[in-house]
């Protein structure tokens, strides 16, 4: 990415409320909202199927995830009309606009992975360092 083209602030030592970059947090501060974008990027999927798709998410984080993306006009929710009826998740058309920046930082994580491995280590030993204080 070339950073010349992104908008630099007035001052950048104040991340105000409205600005874009701290804006674009609200949405992905939750911690399961950019894996079900990235996961329905790929094609609408039932609950059942979403909740395999990222283990270790709670039916209870799932559903309330899901809930607040619907609201937000990001994934849109489909009931199938067979026995026994299906619920099916999908992204809206303003939703599929999250897909690209989410996809560059994934890329991003899978180029780095190094680099993960070493912040979890990091954090472990701090978590240790803590513990043994």
């Amino acid at each position: 990415m070339d950073f010349s083209e992104i908008k630099k602030p007035v001052n950048p030592l104040i991340v105000s409320e409205t600005c874009p970059p701290r804006r674009i947090h609200t949405l992905l501060s939750p911690k399961w909202t950019s894996m079900v974008i990235y996961v329905l990027s790929f094609g609408a999927l039932r609950t059942g199927q979403l909740q395999r798709s990222m283990p270790g998410i709670s039916k209870k984080m799932l559903t309330q995830t899901l809930r607040e993306l619907e609201a937000d006009q990001i994934i849109k929710r489909t009931i199938l009309q067979v026995v026994p009826p299906m619920v099916e998740y999908s992204l809206t058309e303003f939703g599929k606009r999250f897909v690209e920046p989410l996809m560059t930082l994934y890329g991003w994580a899978e180029a780095n992975a190094d680099l993960l491995d070493e912040l979890e280590r990091n954090r472990e030993q701090s978590r240790e360092n803590v513990t043994a204080s």
